[in-house]
């Protein structure tokens, strides 16, 4: 057992090629910095490569072949989706502006990095503490042409390794179905969905993709995630998640790299996506999931068995609206979901109504009860909690005589600025409790703090603690040199 931890800086040992982002390593261990270079103009038709026609060779002779009427289009779709598009966009409002969002410390790392020694240039590791430090968010490879929310953008995972007082970083991405295809090709191919259509240039690019699907180079089978958004351990295998896709299995390698093993589908019982959140019980294995959808049942609840093997669905049909659900808690009897004032409204995106995810200000958000081991969503009980909020979920738990449930999230406070302005979003830390027999439902605010992304122990799911570790948001940093805690 460690009982005291010697602090410590490090930096990278390697020489960076000439055309690598520096990186420089100042901090503790769960800390690095990004100094982006600053980019150079691009070339009108830098990025106007058209994919050749379908070639047949024979006897080391080619030539090129049509191959039907939307084979005519390759050229077409190929420069309407690079070059063209740069002098056709509409202007765009600052929170999907890309040369805006992606600027500064969100700016995209531009490359992979393979793993790297760090030497410690202050104090030294323990040699007893081993292992990984993982994290997953959004980075894209490219610099996008049209609208580009902060939560889009490919998963890459950032990972230092601690092994006999060593410490060696790598990055990769997750090799996700959509990130192989535009890497191969050079560029989007999908359009963003999340930060929204607001002319008919953004349903161009969306008819050209469905182009693309008639070709055949695009099997909307296999996916369009971005797998961006956390890391899980359930089912035997490490995840990267996202939850417009099913998760990504992924590996760490003894030298300290990072590799995807492939999308996983639960043995075909997991069809089209799940949430970024599942919780896992640390005393059966279990690990509980759902998955959300624009379209009845809303919300699809089911278990995953500690061996990997997935139980049958619950749907939700009491939740009569298409809400954005992005998180829930496990106690150890109870699944409860938030349903928040957001909503998922699919026709905005073809009306170029902006964003698919709007705030109902009218609508009194509601907090649902269900027994964790149900085979139906028809015993689920709901409690209006006017005023309440929440996007993530710190715990829950029940209170001993079992009538009451703890619930604890941060509350967004002005809901309709999560995603079109994010910078203006306030945040309070609530402690919800519902009491199961008489229907009532009282909120506490522990905090004024804007505190969001908060984990906690995760031995303590589904039970009473204490301690939840939070990030601050007091702003939203925008520096010339990027530092990221």
């Amino acid at each position: 057992m460690i009982s005291s931890i010697t602090s410590f800086n490090y930096k990278t040992t390697t020489q960076t090629p000439s055309n690598s982002p520096n990186f420089s390593f100042h901090g503790n261990i769960v800390q690095y910095c990004y100094m982006p270079r600053k980019k150079m103009p691009l070339s009108l038709f830098a990025s106007l490569k058209a994919p050749s026609f379908f070639t047949i060779t024979r006897a080391g002779n080619t030539k090129s072949s049509g191959k039907g009427a939307l084979e005519l289009l390759e050229p077409f779709l190929s420069f309407f989706s690079t070059s063209m598009f740069n002098f056709i966009n509409p202007p765009l409002h600052p929170s999907i502006d890309p040369n805006h969002v992606l600027t500064a410390n969100f700016a995209p790392v531009d490359s992979e990095l393979p793993p790297t020694g760090c030497l410690v240039v202050e104090g030294e590791l323990p040699q007893s503490l081993n292992g990984t430090y993982i994290r997953n968010g959004p980075n894209p490879p490219r610099h996008s042409h049209g609208p580009h929310h902060l939560f889009e953008g490919d998963g890459m995972l950032h990972a230092i390794k601690l092994s006999d007082g060593q410490a060696t970083f790598c990055s990769r991405y997750v090799k996700t179905y959509k990130y192989d295809l535009e890497n191969n090709h050079g560029f989007p191919i999908f359009p963003n969905i999340l930060s929204g259509f607001y002319s008919v240039v953004d349903l161009s690019r969306c008819a050209f993709a469905m182009c693309r699907v008639l070709k055949g180079q695009i099997d909307p089978k296999k996916g369009f995630g971005l797998a961006n958004t956390s890391v899980s351990l359930f089912a035997n295998n490490l995840f990267a998640l996202g939850e417009s896709d099913l998760p990504y299995a992924i590996r760490l390698t003894e030298n300290g790299d990072i590799e995807t093993i492939g999308k996983h589908d639960l043995d075909g019982k997991a069809f089209i996506n799940i949430t970024a959140h599942p919780k896992i019980d640390p005393e059966t294995g279990e690990a509980f999931a759902f998955l959300c959808s624009p379209i009845p049942p809303y919300v699809t609840f089911f278990c995953i068995d500690k061996k990997g093997s997935k139980q049958e669905d619950v749907p939700i049909f009491s939740m009569m609206n298409p809400t954005f659900v992005h998180d829930f808690s496990v106690t150890k009897q109870y699944i409860v979901f938030s349903e928040s004032q957001l909503e998922i409204n699919p026709l905005r995106l073809l009306m170029c109504q902006g964003m698919p995810v709007m705030a109902e200000l009218d609508k009194v958000p509601r907090i649902g009860v269900l027994r964790r081991y149900s085979s139906t969503g028809t015993g689920i009980k709901w409690f209006e909690a006017a005023g309440f909020n929440a996007m993530h979920v710190i715990n829950a738990w029940e209170e001993e005589d079992d009538e009451e449930i703890i619930l604890v999230a941060p509350n967004a406070i002005s809901i309709e600025n999560l995603f079109h302005n994010i910078e203006k979003v306030q945040f309070s830390l609530d402690k919800v409790r519902i009491n199961l027999r008489n229907g009532s439902v009282t909120r506490t605010t522990l905090s004024e703090k804007n505190l969001e992304m908060g984990s906690i122990n995760p031995s303590y799911m589904g039970k009473k603690n204490r301690h939840a570790y939070m990030g601050i948001g007091d702003m939203i940093p925008k520096n010339e040199w990027g530092c990221e805690n």
